[in-house]
């Protein structure tokens, strides 16, 4: 059996924030930040071509930025009100593939993405209305409807919790560290990921195994001091994590 080898291994500069996929495109975007340089940047990776559409993309706020929602081609990127307050203000739509803008808004705010179109609202008016907008033009379509327009749920499967007791074979010689393992079964492959630890250090593994054999294993993050949220997420047959919340790993199963 062939070793398993990413599609995707790339580096950015600064920590991948958020990451958001465009099912439409198979694009997959990430919001990354670098505290030291207070900046906010942005990048769209084709998952099919294992390609970089972009990256390095910042708005003239460099720091005060974040990503909504990537659909259609179009990722939608907001600011915050101000340093203190999580409250968003203002749209800016980009191109998923060229990087470009398309349209923005600063008297918008987004709501949440329907199987219409993003929902938003104008933070001028009270009461707040909602209305379903064109998400490559920005027009409002037509007020929401919470029947007809319901909320576009996206084909990301999150791993399960797994007992130690049933740790496959491969790796029933580990200690998982405080007991939680992340695990999904796809395509005949089993995806494990867990904690150990190394002279009392904490580590993060992802382990993919096939047949009872370990096909790829990855040191994620080490040196560590809590345990870590899942390190893995799986769309379709790309199984996407992060090693030492830098770098994107991107394998197909």
């Amino acid at each position: 059996m062939t070793a398993l080898q990413p599609i995707i291994q790339k580096s950015f500069n600064g920590a991948v924030w958020r990451m958001d996929i465009d099912e439409v495109t198979a694009t997959l975007a990430l919001e990354i930040r670098n505290e030291a340089d207070r900046t906010t940047s942005f990048a769209a990776i084709n998952l099919p071509h294992a390609k970089t559409n972009f990256e390095n993309y910042t708005m003239h706020e460099r720091w005060l930025t974040g990503m909504e929602t990537a659909h259609n081609g179009v990722l939608l990127l907001h600011y915050f009100q101000s340093e203190s307050t999580p409250v968003h203000k203002g749209i800016t739509a980009i191109d998923v593939e060229k990087g470009t803008e398309l349209w923005s808004n600063f008297s918008l705010a987004y709501d949440h993405l329907s199987n219409s179109g993003p929902v938003l609202f104008n933070t001028q008016l009270l009461p707040k209305k909602l209305y379903v907008h064109d998400i490559t033009t920005g027009k409002s379509i037509k007020p929401y409807n919470q029947i007809t327009d319901s909320e576009l749920i996206k084909q990301i499967e999150v791993p399960q919790y797994l007992p130690p007791l049933q740790l496959p074979f491969p790796l029933q010689h580990l200690e998982p560290a405080g007991g939680l393992i992340h695990y999904i079964e796809h395509n005949g492959y089993r995806i494990v990921s867990l904690h150990t630890r190394n002279d009392g250090v904490l580590q993060q593994w992802l382990f993919v195994l096939n047949n009872d054999r370990i096909c790829y294993e990855e040191l994620l993050m080490t040196g560590i001091q809590k345990l870590q949220p899942e390190a893995f997420v799986l769309h379709k047959n790309w199984l996407i994590c992060l090693k030492n919340r830098t770098e994107l790993l991107v394998l197909e199963l």
